[in-house]
């Protein structure tokens, strides 16, 4: 019999990946039937997209980062050599071609708020609301490499929480862009030779934003998509990280010790959304997982077998130092993990201090734990099985769905799509049919593309009987 599911909601289903030969799936670049190498042609992205979208994925979310890996040893020569997020290319500029090969598939890019302008940023994401006819989502990072900082401008990182301060203001201003900007009906296109109007005036506004770290007079150059605002995805459960996404955030990219320290972060983020008068229904939570599914349960495992015969314990240390900013080239794999202050990501190494998760955690725990491919959950076994583990998994940390990890390319997505997406419809678990826009597919009952009433953005939309502050 089947796992009985607490919750019987629709599960948000994201591919997850990144414009790089290996992500998350250390070392299995290696395999021999992997295809991650052609990541640099246009023909990959497209075919991604199209499989994905046949399958029955909502989003494909395309993770990002700038800056070399060399936290590790202290230079890049190990993420190099291991393939650790390296090389990588821009995830923007492949949406238009796979939007114009699919028609109901999100995508989810990241874009940095430390290394971007406003004024820029809010131009990309109408763009591509356009051109993907709303299916487009913002992955909102504050970045946290010091080599990105060295390269672009900046003699050290910005302070983690200050970080989070400009965000704050970022978003305030691509708001205003967005929403107060250009009314509904400003776009005319009369034609009359006499008489005649693209755009009338009238209707398009200065946002007149002052802040603390950006000055934005003037009005957006871009004519509002179908959305407006693009959906906001965020990922960060530090203190400053859990309040940033509890005041922006539509769906929260989520980690946690185990399934007991990712559920308290929900709680956590839920608790803190509703203090700032949003509906707990508005902000919807995701994990990473990483699938080996075969006809039996047997067939699994011995694929599971063969896949991590390629799997580099190495190489996820590597990536872990660069998220945690910590050197772990001279730290003893079984060494206890304590929680020591960075400017880099301060979530994922304070998760796994004993005083937060309640145990002690070595180095190999955290970034090779027994069964898994790095950090990420891992399920095996045939659809039924995998089906059970993915609901239990939900229920225990009362997510709402996955960015679902490819281990090896295509055959992981494609796995999956053949045999657990008719597994878990047959249950009743996906969406019956994708919504006109991203938002509407990940939010329905709402039935609106734009962002709802009780986000921050519903509070720039214009109106003649306020003024844009």
């Amino acid at each position: 019999m089947s796992y009985q599911a607490k919750n019987q909601a629709p599960i948000i289903l994201n591919a997850f990946t990144m414009a790089t030969v290996s992500h998350l799936n250390y070392g299995l670049w290696r395999h021999p039937r992997d295809q991650t190498y052609r990541y640099t042609s246009v023909e990959y992205w497209v075919e991604l997209a199209r499989s994905l979208e046949q399958s029955g994925f909502d989003c494909l979310f395309i993770a990002d980062a700038l800056g070399q890996i060399d936290v590790y040893g202290g230079s890049p020569e190990a993420s190099l050599r291991h393939g650790i997020q390296s090389p990588l290319i821009d995830p923007l500029l492949l949406v238009s071609a796979m939007a114009a090969t699919t028609e109901r598939l999100g995508f989810g890019i990241t874009l940095s708020t430390t290394y971007e302008h406003p004024y820029l940023a809010a131009r990309k994401f109408s763009t591509l609301d356009h051109l993907t006819k709303g299916r487009i989502g913002w992955n909102v990072v504050t970045s946290q490499q010091e080599s990105a900082a060295r390269n672009l401008g900046l003699t050290h990182q910005v302070p983690h929480d200050k970080r989070y301060d400009v965000a704050d203001e970022f978003l305030e201003v691509t708001y205003k862009l967005w929403q107060a900007s250009w009314e509904d009906d400003a776009v005319i296109r009369k034609k009359n030779l006499s008489d005649s109007v693209y755009t009338d005036p009238e209707k398009v506004h200065p946002v007149a934003h002052r802040g603390e770290y950006f000055t934005v007079p003037d009005g957006h150059v871009t004519e509002p998509g179908p959305q407006r605002v693009p959906v906001i995805l965020q990922a960060g459960t530090s203190p400053r990280g859990s309040d940033f996404a509890a005041r922006h955030a539509e769906v929260v990219f989520v980690v946690g010790a185990g399934a007991d320290g990712v559920r308290a972060n929900v709680r956590r983020i839920r608790e803190q959304a509703a203090r700032y008068g949003r509906r707990p229904e508005n902000v919807k939570f995701i994990t990473a997982v990483a699938v080996v599914v075969a006809e039996t349960d047997e067939a699994a495992q011995e694929k599971f077998a063969e896949y991590y015969g390629y799997y580099d314990p190495v190489g996820s240390i590597i990536h872990y130092s660069s998220m945690t900013g910590v050197d772990f080239s001279k730290t003893p794999r079984d060494s206890v993990l304590r929680y020591q202050p960075t400017e880099a990501s301060q979530s994922v190494l304070k998760q796994f201090d004993p005083s937060v998760s309640g145990r002690q955690w070595t180095l190999d725990d955290a970034a090779n734990p027994e069964g898994s491919f790095g950090r990420a959950r891992t399920f095996v076994g045939s659809a039924t099985t995998v089906a059970d583990q993915l609901e239990q998994w939900l229920d225990e940390t009362e997510t709402d769905g996955i960015n679902l990890i490819q281990l090896v390319n295509p055959e992981s997505f494609a796995d999956f799509g053949r045999l657990v997406i008719p597994e878990l419809k047959a249950r009743g678990r996906l969406r019956s049919s994708a919504g006109p826009t991203l938002r509407e597919t990940l939010f329905p009952e709402n039935g609106t593309a734009r962002p709802p009433a009780d986000h921050p953005a519903a509070r720039h939309v214009w109106s003649e009987k306020k003024e844009v502050a």
